[in-house]
């Protein structure tokens, strides 16, 4: 198994470090807070989504999801960091089904063990058990999003925990002047045979105010622990940028304690930070964070890919 070593800061954002790497070994020079740490130079080294697993003191474990569509190419990765030591990035093997095209986002199960929900762009959702030795993915079960729309392109997903029930919030990414997002909540359960459900879906609609010109109006989302919801938005010139991106607090999803999802968006949603020059496509609250720290990661297209941390959460 083909592993990247990349040597970097321990202090990346606020107080965790998350460091990436897909190509050839390599050594990154320590950042200061903060600052994005380069992780991929090319076009197949972006990254589309992360999920957090786990945190250690300031270090970290995350899967990563590429959004590749080749044979071959890499789909899914482990990253495994500790202070004072060389962060691990290995790929991951796909088992159990066919390589999926463009992966989007991914998210932990709530209360389960080693279980996810990987999404892919024209609303394929892959529940997916990770081995033990962390080498392999095994595809459980693939069920389509609910309600899909005409022309809807997914880049975010995420699964939240309220009252005992789990809910899933997801987008369609939307497109420019024309074409807001639209965002998508529901209930969600896995049944005894390891199959996706959801209940009954809420819709609405989202424009980012930054960026501006050929902007995708959702890249991903995610949920904070008071239930606020956050969108990642990105312009996306073509595969050399320009790229801009923002995090914007965008409203708030509830969960009752009988399962019943509500979502609901502020009239004026709250920019929280811009980020220019990148496209932000990975977003996802860092557990047990008591900092707020969001993980970003960014998919530059044949520039690479970058990551960082930046305190959005709160």
């Amino acid at each position: 198994m083909r592993k990247t070593v990349v040597t970097a800061s321990a202090a990346l954002g606020m107080g965790v470090a998350l460091v990436l790497g897909t190509g050839p070994s390599s050594t990154a020079q320590p950042r200061t807070s903060g600052q994005w740490e380069q992780v991929g130079d090319d076009i197949t080294s972006g990254v589309s989504g992360l999920a957090v697993t786990s945190r250690s003191g300031h270090g970290l474990s995350a899967l990563v999801v590429r959004d590749n569509k080749k044979p071959g190419e890499n789909r899914i990765a482990q990253v495994t960091y500790r202070p004072g030591r060389s962060a691990v990035v290995s790929p991951v093997t796909w088992q159990g089904g066919a390589e999926p095209i463009d992966l989007e986002a991914i998210d932990a199960v709530p209360g389960t063990s080693g279980e996810y929900v990987a999404v892919a762009s024209r609303g394929l959702a892959y529940h997916l058990k990770l081995g033990n030795s962390g080498e392999s993915v095994r595809v459980l079960d693939i069920a389509p999003l609910p309600a899909i729309g005409t022309g809807d392109n997914f880049e975010s997903f995420a699964l939240t925990s309220r009252n005992g029930k789990t809910a899933a919030v997801w987008a369609d990414r939307g497109a420019g002047a024309n074409r807001p997002a639209t965002l998508y909540a529901a209930p969600f359960s896995i049944t005894s045979y390891g199959e996706s459900q959801f209940g009954a879906v809420r819709k609405a609609t989202f424009r980012a105010s930054y960026p501006g010109g050929d902007v995708r109006h959702a890249s991903d989302i995610d949920v904070t622990k008071s239930g606020r919801l956050l969108v990642s938005s990105a312009s996306d010139a073509g595969d050399d940028g320009p790229f801009n991106s923002a995090v914007t607090d965008a409203g708030e999803l509830t969960v009752s304690s009988a399962g019943k999802v509500r979502l609901t968006l502020d009239k004026s949603p709250e920019l929280l930070k811009k980020f220019k020059g990148r496209k932000i496509e990975a977003l996802h609250c860092v557990p047990g964070s008591t900092s707020g720290s969001a993980a970003l990661g960014t998919d530059d297209e044949n520039a690479g890919g970058a990551v960082t941390t930046s305190r959005l959460c709160d």
